[in-house]
């Protein structure tokens, strides 16, 4: 028996011989395609309606407030729902959102709406997307341990990792690319396309049931006893702590299309580009460690890359060159890679399985949220200092950030897996 566990331990393809997980991975590739691609259609879509840099903030403040609103009342709701179902309904909704933008980049709106107008309907329809986030973003992280064994775990995690980052520099790329050979209205076909053969990929899920009794607790109760999970495992908390206030400062992909456009001057081709390099160097270190993953100091890797993502956006901010920014992005995307096979492997392992949807939605809350009031946050301090400035003071802060946390969390710096 040991054998065979050592054997699927050394297995880098183990999980993915799961015909379950393998369907997931596929739905969830062809889902995170779509909606990577939509991010960038609609950063590069604000910036040609408005031309002001703020207006890419507010796309993610427009999301982000519920988003996290919503949060915790999300985890509450998974823990107690039958979750494929809730994943394929969140899914179908996001078919219906992007099905909305088209709408709205159709020659017909565009002659029956000014721009302003067509701006504020496209927040909102980001708006209700972040509705649908709040109850469908972590369930792809819960329902993972209900289709691996606990052995397979990390390497189940670090699969799910490389193919969101994966999907994720595919649809960056393709929607610059798309954005300047078919338009708006094109990309917005091809992102529905694929948001739908997701849901037809996830279709082919087994259904899973909650593991707690629908009603056993009060809500309130409940979501307090998600928070105090993560406020008492001080491993968990300080990694989350860190990603969410290095992302929050260090957001310098929300400013890509002015870069793109007004800085390096490289038009939709290159924004494309830059938007990949990011996920380009992610995949690669990911990769890596799928091959060979870190056998100890992971705290102390993960606050390294935190400090060398820092650094690496300083670098981006005051670059005037393409190559230099591109390549300073693909190795903040390489170090931020680290860091999300950590985190995600600290949050699987110290979670129980009763309490995996409050715990992913506190995650999120921390972690995908900082995404957003990060690219609002640039956006507010591009208008309030500059853009080159801002991206520079938010690599600083990162760096800053890093160090505040290896002080006050020494238990991270010393954690092994």
């Amino acid at each position: 028996m040991s054998s065979v566990i050592l054997q699927e331990g050394s297995d880098p393809l183990a999980s993915v011989r799961i015909p379950e997980f393998k369907n997931f991975i596929i739905g969830r590739f062809l889902f995170i395609m779509g909606l990577r691609m939509m991010a960038t259609l609609v950063g590069w879509w604000i910036y040609e309606l408005t031309n002001q840099p703020f207006a890419i903030g507010l796309i993610g403040l427009s999301e982000v407030i519920p988003a996290v609103s919503l949060a915790l009342y999300a985890g509450h709701v998974i823990d107690q729902s039958e979750k494929r179902k809730m994943m394929l309904t969140g899914i179908l909704l996001y078919f219906v959102s992007a099905s909305t933008l088209l709408f709205l980049a159709t020659p017909f709106t565009i002659r029956h709406l000014n721009k302003h107008a067509i701006a504020m309907a496209v927040y909102f329809v980001i708006f209700c997307t972040g509705i649908i986030r709040a109850f469908t973003g972590p369930i792809f992280g819960v329902i993972i341990s209900a289709m691996v064994p606990r052995s397979l775990l990390q390497n189940a995690i670090t699969w799910s990792q490389g193919t969101w980052l994966t999907a994720s520099v595919v649809g960056h790329a393709t929607g610059g690319f798309l954005i300047a050979w078919v338009g708006n209205a094109g990309v917005l076909v091809t992102i529905s396309i694929l948001i739908f053969s997701s849901f037809m990929a996830m279709t082919r899920l087994k259904p899973k049931p909650p593991v707690s009794v629908p009603g056993e607790k009060k809500t309130w109760e409940s979501v307090k006893e998600g928070l105090r999970f993560v406020a008492r495992t001080r491993d968990l908390l300080g990694a989350l702590s860190l990603d969410l206030f290095a992302v929050l400062f260090g957001g310098a992909v929300a400013m890509v299309p002015v870069y793109a456009k007004d800085i390096l001057r490289v038009g939709p081709l290159g924004f494309g580009w830059l938007n990949a390099a990011s996920d380009m160097g992610s995949i690669c270190i990911v990769v890596i460690l799928t091959l060979s993953p870190l056998k100890r100091h992971q705290g102390r890797a993960l606050l390294f890359a935190v400090a060398g993502f820092g650094t690496c956006i300083i670098i981006f901010g005051l670059s005037k060159i393409f190559w230099i920014s591109f390549l300073a992005l693909m190795v903040a995307g390489m170090l931020d890679g680290i860091s999300v096979v950590v985190r995600g492997t600290i949050l699987q392992l110290k979670t129980p399985d009763n309490m995996r949807g409050r715990v992913m939605s506190v995650n999120s809350m921390f972690i995908n949220s900082s995404n957003e009031l990060g690219q609002f946050e640039s956006g507010l301090a591009a208008k309030l200092m500059g853009v080159i400035p801002s991206v520079v003071f938010g690599g600083c802060m990162t760096l800053l950030v890093v160090i505040i946390t290896s002080i006050k969390a020494p238990s991270l710096r010393k954690l092994h897996y």
